[in-house]
Order: C-alpha cells, then structure tokens, then sequence
C-alpha cells in the first residue's frame, strides 16, 4: 500500500499541476499541455496531439466526466496500463513533494485508495452488466491488469474462475512452502503489459519461483487447474470461454507458471486467432521459457494480427516490436531486431527502452555512431538507466573517445555497483590503454562478483603481465587454467616459463621487467630464401584476411551453397532510376540470407560473425548508406575466401556477377569488363585496404564496354600486382597456420610458433608469423639485412637440418 500511495500521491500532483480550471477533470486543452510537458524533446504535430487524445478519450470512457474531460481515477489508469512511466513524468515536471505535511500526505493516500476501489467497481459493473458475481473487494484484490479496459476481464463467470484459481494457488504454495520445495519470493519481476519487460537475462532473475513440478502435489493442482479450463471451454460463448483462458493464463502467468499459462494462451489462440493479445503473451511464455523460435513466431503472428486490426490495437504495437527484436536477438538476428526496435521507437517516441535496445544492437553490428545517438537518446529520457550507460561507454570506446567512455561506465558502476559487464568492459578499457594495474584492479572487482569469470581471471593475468608484476601474472593464469582448460592459457603458461628462463637484455621495446624486447626492421631489410618463402607485407595482408575468415567461420561455408542461393532463392530487382536494375536487398534480409549459409553457428558468435561481415564488407558495399546491398556483389567478395578449391572459389566469384545482372546483360557466359574491374578494385579495397582505397576512385567515367570471359576473368584475378593474388598466400595460411612446430619458440614473443615458423638463416633465430609480418626482430642481432626461411612444419626443418649435416659432412670428407 506504501508503494502504491507513493505512486498515486506523483499521480496526484501531475493531475493537479494541469487541472488548469481546477474542475476535477483534464479536458483535451488541458491534456495535450501534459502530453508536451513531459516529452520536452518532441516536436508533435496538431494530428500527432489529436490521435493521441482521441485514443485516450476512447479507450478511457468510463472515466471521462463530461466536459470536465478524464478524472483523476483515469489518469491514474492510463499509468496503471503502461501508457506512461510515473517516475520519469514526475522527475521531467521537476514537480517536489519535500514541502508537504506528511499527516496530510498519509490522509490524501487513504482518501485515494477508496477512490481507487470504487472506480474498479464501477469499470467492472459496466463490463459484465447487472449482478457482478465477483463484488469490488474481490475484484480489488486482483491484478490491476483484471480490470483495465483494454485487456481485462469482461464476464461475471471468469471472475469467479480467477477467484478459483487464486485459491488453488495459494494450497499449492503452502504445501510446497511447508515441504520446502519452493525456491523465491513472488516479487513483480516483470511488469504487466511486456511495456518494459526485460525479457532477457536479469538482475532480478534470483527472484523468480522455482516450483517443484514433479511431486504428487504439483499433479493435483494441474488435475484441478484442468477443471477450470473445462469450466471455461463450457461457456454459454465462444467469447466467454476467450475471455476465461486469457484471465486463467495472465494469474498464472503473474504467479510464475509459466508452462500452465501458456497451455492456457495457446487455447484462447485458438478460440480468436485474430487478436493480438494471446500470440504476444504466448510469445512471452516461449521466452521465458527458452524457446526463442516459437517466441518469434508468436510475436509475428501477433504483429500480422495486429497491422491487421487497425487503430485497435495501436497502444500495443511497440510491445510487441520490442519483444520481437529481443526475441530475434536470441537467434543471433541483430540487424534484424534493429528494424523491430527502430520502429517501436518511431511509434512511441517516448520509448526509452525501445531506444536502449535499438543503441545496444546497433552496437553489436559496429554501428557505432548510430548507437551513441541511439543511448544518448534513452539516458536523456531515463537517466539512471545503468545499462544503457555501460553500453554507451562501449560505443564511446569503439570511435576513440576513451575518456568519456571512462565516465560511462564509472556511472554505470555508480547506479549498479555489482554491474559485471560494466566492470569488465572497464577493464578491457584500461587494458588498450595501457593502464594495466587499474585493469587487474577492476578485474578482480568483477571477480568479486563472480568468481568463476575465467575470462575475467585470464585479462587479470594478462594485465598484470603489462604491469610487469610476473609472479602475480602467472599464478592469476593457472587460476584461470583451473577454471578452463584452453589451449591459449597452457601457450601462456609456457610463455610465462620461457620469460622467467630468458630474461632479454638490452634497449628496444622492452620495459626491463623481462618483458620481450625487440626492434623494428624496415621492410627492404627483409630477404626470402627460396620461392616458397612468403614476402613480410604478402604475409601482413593474408593474416589480415585470415582473423576475419576465422572471426565469420566463413572457410566452413563451403563455396556452393552460395551457388545454392543464387538457383534456389528469388531476389526482387531494385529499380534506382539511374541505371539499370540490381538483385538488391536490405541488411536485414541479408542477414537471413547468412544465416542460412552459416547455420552452424550458434547465435552468439553468428552475431560476431555479422558484426565483422557489417565492418569489413557490407559499408563498403553500402557507401550511400542506403541500406541495400549488392547481393551478386555480396556474393562475389565472399566466394574467395569461403571453403573449396581455389578454382570453385573463383568460379562462383564470376557466376555471382553474372547472376547480378539482368539476363539479357550477360552474353554466352561473358560479363562486361567494367563491372570485373569493379569487382577486383571492390575485392582489394576490402581486403587489402592500404593498397585498395584510391583504386576504388579510379573507376568512376570508364566507359569500356567490352566482353570477358571466365578464363578472361581468371587472368584479372590471379593478377599479382592489380589482382588478388594475395589469395594463393591465403590458402597457404588456411592448410598450415595451426602447425606447431614442437618446442620452438618465437626470437621476439616468446610464444610457442604455430603456423610458419621463419628462420634467420646467418643469425639463427626464429620468428612468428605475426612477428615476421610485422618486421619484430630481437635487439641483440643488429644485421645489415636478413634473410629468412620458411618452414611450415617442422619435420621441414628437420630434413633441412639432416641435409645441411649430409652436405657438410661430404664437404668434410672431400677436403680430407
């Protein structure tokens, strides 16, 4: 009751504030001055006012009291449905209850609870006719929800249904309570409408009931609850038996039944499958639940209905997008949710939620000046918004603005000191500034948290590595080793050994606390011994290429099944007025179109997958930020580096650009030569930027409208110098870049070698790949040149070795 006066006292003031005439009623005057007041930021058109005074007007009629307009008792429900949020509107009024007599608070609250229960009854006398079998203290006692106009109870005989229940709840909480079996409190986790539902994992999900489903008293309730649904189906109208499934659905649904609720759902589904309202509380029983697939499918089935109903269901629509999107998210479908998110936004303006998620997603695919915009906007309307406050700092961090980033997240600390991805993300932070103890500090705070965080475990040991505190470094990491057992922490383990053997001495890049130490060599330095040995800058570009292959999984996407889309899948063609038609599509669509080609990914690292793909591919491709993409194009700059052969692989890459172009355009199997050069400048300025970028310029105002064909088209590709040839590097890394080469390890890191291992062969030292490619070469051997073998295994070098020994061992005898 305490909470419930607080929230009716704000009420209270804001209807006195624009109770202009003081008559005890908002008219639409005085209302459309509220609707301004507390959404400062939006500029609303006069038909923008009108709709929303006339959808109030009309779903509140039981509260409109002549001319005098909405009472007290109708505003006060407008905020029990979710139409608004008290606290924000109160805190944007700048309205302060400090200066009032608290005896005179206390006698106003008792004053609104009477009031409160006499508009219930009269709401509900007006829904079920004469004679309500369920009386006000009974329907008072009920969930706000039961008497709302929009979604509530309409039949005498349902009220007597959920009085049923209640009780049949209640024995069963007691005699689980009294044998131990339930787990929590029956805290409001989630609020009424899904308005602002956290569908996804929360801090409150400790909270929920836990009920034992497996013992004799369980079976009981769910023999009796069956009753109820009979007694329901038995109604004197199909309208009656709708009305009784949604009410036993949504108190079992509040007391955490969620199986049962939904059983109860899915019939009044069947029993109207026009209205929205059971698909999109269906969908909220699959999600908690875990069943995003049959979560998705209800919201869409909701949102059809919905778009389909007209003004009816408007108040519910940006629920039901905001549920969507957190239910695509779920499968991995980010871009997608963007959309959902997008438009609940544009239909509730107000909508910080919406707008949190929206910044959030966009951050997940690397949009990240659009995400700051996006979180900006919902810290402005909810300030204490802790997580969208984390999320801004990592987009802030994302475009350089470290400082700011810092402040982010400290007050995400602030407002939810045990904030782990807040902490963590911290952490990260400090790391790629190079402030290593404050990282380790900040790890172990949300070690604090949770103690089994082994990533968190594995950066503390990593930053205290960068802090040069070794000893500390290396017990943090065989703490993390205990908590999983991962090829990288036994690499660092080892690596930790090779430093505490071989302290390097001497200046370079060394910090003097048996840190590696090394030295830069211009490129020109760097000679190759034998063909086979690859060039540094050749070596610096495929590894490039090589992390993205890794991060999208793309070299598990066999070649053909590109192909496949193309025959199999219909793509609409885009008319832009200026040229001829392209097989186009929107990211999101895209997005679909990739996840069927990497359906072997999970969802959480199909979005890292996307995020990658969106930076390196799809911004290039979308450089008018259209949101439409090339999809023969697409096509085109992933068949390289997907699996096969090389000779599919370039195949597919030109099938794709002829698939692209209208029919008529392609010629017996030839495309046009501009449209090839085109695809190998895209192809370079995506994967080999630093020599790619200008050449993309080159393009514009050729007007050669000659003919290629396939073997033509080969020539262009395999092209060292304005090709990708590049790509025979490439397949070089993917057949031998997890060799491990025994015991050796890298001159420079230290690291055990996986991959090529390159070999000095005057000074004899060796090199990682990565060293290699970055020119990294121990400080104490200061040549003039070096000139370096590659061996991709190791039984390589030890043929060399024998060779070596068998040549001068002739050499020996020969002189003798």
């Amino acid at each position: 009751m305490v909470i419930r006066g607080t929230r009716s006292e704000k009420v209270r003031r804001i209807f006195q504030q624009f109770d202009f005439n003081r008559d005890g009623g908002l008219n639409r005057e005085e209302m459309s001055a509220l609707v301004v007041a507390v959404n400062p930021r939006v500029k609303f058109s006069d038909e923008q006012i009108n709709a929303i005074l006339d959808e109030v007007f009309r779903t509140y009629g039981e509260f409109i009291d002549g001319e005098k307009g909405l009472t007290y008792d109708g505003l006060l429900r407008t905020y029990d449905d979710g139409a608004g949020d008290v606290d924000r509107d109160f805190e944007a009024l700048g309205i302060d209850m400090k200066h009032e007599d608290d005896i005179e608070v206390a006698s106003s609250l008792m004053l609104e609870e009477a009031s409160t229960s006499s508009a219930m009854e009269r709401l509900s006398s007006a829904g079920t006719g004469v004679g309500g079998g369920g009386g006000p203290q009974k329907k008072h006692r009920t969930a706000a929800w039961a008497s709302s106009p929009n979604h509530g109870i309409v039949f005498d005989e349902t009220w007597k249904l959920v009085d049923d229940l209640e009780i049949l709840i209640k024995r069963l909480k007691a005699k689980q309570a009294k044998e131990g079996k339930t787990k929590g409190e029956n805290f409001d986790v989630y609020s009424d409408p899904g308005w602002s539902r956290e569908l996804g994992p929360s801090s409150e999900i400790d909270k929920r009931i836990v009920w034992e489903e497996s013992g004799h008293d369980y079976a009981i309730f769910v023999k009796e609850l069956t009753a109820l649904r009979s007694r329901a189906d038995g109604s004197r109208s199909r309208e009656e038996a709708f009305d009784g499934h949604m009410a036993l659905g949504r108190v079992l649904y509040d007391q955490q039944l969620f199986k049962e609720s939904l059983v109860c759902f899915k019939r009044a589904c069947e029993l109207q499958p026009t209205d929205v309202r059971p698909h999109f509380r269906s969908g909220n029983c699959y999600h908690v639940l875990g069943n995003h697939t049959e979560a998705k499918s209800e919201f869409i089935s909701a949102l059809d209905a919905a778009e389909a109903g007209g003004n009816q269901w408007a108040y519910l629509l940006p629920q039901i997008h905001v549920n969507l999107g957190i239910a695509l998210e779920f499968e991995g479908m980010v871009i997608s949710a963007c959309e959902h998110y997008r438009e609940a936004a544009i239909l509730c303006p107000t909508h910080f939620r919406a707008l949190k998620l929206l910044g959030s997603a966009l951050l997940g695919v690397g949009e990240y000046k659009a995400a700051v915009k996006a979180l900006e906007e919902a810290i402005y309307m909810k300030n204490d918004y802790a997580d969208a406050h984390c999320d801004l700092a990592s987009a802030l961090h994302a475009i350089g603005d470290d400082e700011n980033a810092i402040k982010e997240f400290q007050k995400a600390i602030d407002l939810k000191p045990g904030h782990v991805d807040a902490l963590y993300n911290l952490g990260g932070l400090y790391m790629d500034m190079g402030r290593y103890q404050r990282a380790s500090e900040v790890y172990t705070r949300v070690l604090g948290v949770w103690p089994n965080h082994w990533r968190a475990q594995l950066n503390k040991g990593v930053s205290l590595l960068g802090a040069g505190e070794t000893e500390e470094a290396k017990k943090a990491l065989k703490e993390a080793l205990k908590m999983t057992n991962r090829i990288e922490l036994y690499d660092a383990i080892s690596h930790l050994k090779q430093l505490h053997k071989k302290k390097m001495q001497g200046k370079g890049n060394g910090n003097g606390n048996g840190d590696v130490a090394f030295v830069v060599v211009e490129p020109s330095r760097f000679k190759t011994v034998g063909e086979k040995t690859t060039l540094r800058q050749e070596l610096a570009t495929a590894l490039n290429i090589r992390v993205f292959q890794r991060t999208t999984r793309l070299t598990r996407c066999d070649v053909d099944l590109l192909k496949k889309e193309m025959n199999e899948n219909e793509t609409p063609l885009s008319y832009s007025g200026t040229g001829p038609p392209e097989k186009s599509i929107r990211k999101a669509s895209l997005e679909v179109v990739l996840r069927r080609l990497l359906s072997f990914l999970k969802p959480e690292t199909f979005v890292g997958a996307v995020k990658s793909i969106n930076l390196k591919i799809l911004m290039v491709l979308d450089e008018s930020e259209s949101g439409r993409v090339d999809l023969g194009m697409f096509f085109a700059i992933l068949a390289p580096i997907c699996g096969g052969t090389p000779d599919k692989r370039k195949r597919v890459a030109f099938d794709s650009l002829l698939w692209r172009v209208v029919q008529e355009q392609g010629v017996n199997g030839q495309i046009k030569k501009i449209d090839a050069l085109r695809y190998i400048k895209l192809l370079r300025a995506i994967y080999i930027p630093t020599q790619g970028a200008s050449e993309l310029l080159e393009i514009h105002g050729e007007i050669d409208t000659s003919m290629v064909s396939f073997t033509e088209f080969v020539a262009m590709f395999d092209d060292p110098d304005w090709g990708f040839g590049i790509m025979s590097t490439l397949l070089k890394l993917e057949t031998c870049d997890r060799n491990r080469h025994g015991k050796q390890t890298c001159s420079v890191c230290r690291y055990p070698i996986i991959g090529s291992r390159f070999k000095e062969m005057k000074s004899h030292f060796s090199l990682c790949s990565q060293c290699y490619s970055e020119g990294k070469v121990p400080p104490s051997f200061k040549n003039e040149e070096y000139r370096f073998k590659e061996y991709a295994k190791e039984s390589d070098a030890v043929k060399d070795k024998c060779l070596w020994f068998s040549k001068s061992s002739a050499g020996t005898t020969t002189t003798d």
